[in-house]
């Protein structure tokens, strides 16, 4: 009977660091699987940890991870990655919720707690929407503001007959910037 970790974290800038340490302050683990600027709407079996962890695990062990949302975002995959652990004997601990999803009302709390999790992300989504739609209706600028001249890269191009390539390297900047400025003419 092994205990095995999975910890998440979606962006490059954040750190699996604060996970690592709730799970160490509980549970003496055997084994580590890290996802580091993975998103959790990447279905868990193509994660690569969880990839690993899922072929790693064996009857007995128990998964134990921080939140129901470090194993996934949409409902349905985190139930099947749940179903799949348990097929083969594993328990899956949650710490932030208090529950082992072996048990049958853990299940129920898991399927609960999944779906309110996917409810959220699905309001986030709407309120981003709303809000950039607001904006547009306003008239703001959204995006980055353009700093290539697509004239001046459409001109030289012509007038030095180049390459797209050698156009994005006199001008420093990538090829398809040069394509863009050239379907601009």
């Amino acid at each position: 009977m092994t205990t095995i970790a999975y910890v998440r974290v979606s962006t490059d800038d954040q750190t699996t660091k604060n996970q690592r340490r709730a799970i160490q302050d509980r549970y003496k683990v055997t084994k580590w699987f890290a996802e580091e600027g993975v998103s959790g709407t990447v279905l868990a079996a193509k994660r690569p940890a969880m990839a690993a962890l899922l072929q790693y695990v064996r009857e007995g062990d128990t998964v134990v991870v921080v939140a129901i949302d470090r194993l996934g975002r949409d409902t349905i995959d985190v139930l099947t990655t749940v179903e799949a652990l348990r097929q083969k004997g594993v328990s899956v601990v949650s710490m932030r919720e208090g529950f082992d999803l072996a048990t049958p009302a853990g299940r129920l709390m898991l399927t609960m707690l999944a779906a309110v999790a996917e409810l959220e992300r699905e309001n986030i989504k709407a309120r981003q929407m709303a809000g950039i739609e607001r904006a547009r209706a306003e008239g703001k600028a959204l995006g980055r503001t353009k700093t290539i001249d697509d004239q001046a890269v459409a001109k030289w191009r012509q007038e030095n007959g180049a390459s797209i390539k050698q156009t994005a390297e006199h001008f420093g900047i990538s090829v398809a910037s040069v394509k863009r400025a050239m379907a601009v003419q």
